[in-house]
């Protein structure tokens, strides 16, 4: 790898996913304004939305789409315009 590009600013931080609120902790460059505790350490605190615990592709709770019946709205609607 090249030498002098990458940060040096590397430090633990805490990432907590709001809709179940999961937390884990990596390292990480990103700036941080709000802190968490996680087992009486504190580390600077990144709230996202969605998250490996929370999103449908990793948790297997995917919603399936009717195309079927959306296939067969379209045909029925524009069947009266073939010739």
């Amino acid at each position: 790898m090249k030498k002098g590009i990458h940060p040096d600013n590397y430090r633990l931080v805490a990432f907590k996913d709001m809709s179940n609120d999961d937390v884990f902790i990596t390292k990480s460059t990103v700036q941080a304004k709000e802190k968490i505790e996680v087992d009486g350490v504190e580390y600077p605190l990144i709230k996202l939305e969605i998250s490996r615990t929370s999103h449908p592709y990793y948790t297997g709770k995917t919603k399936l789409v009717d195309t079927a019946g959306r296939i067969d709205k379209f045909k029925s609607k524009y069947a009266k315009f073939k010739k």
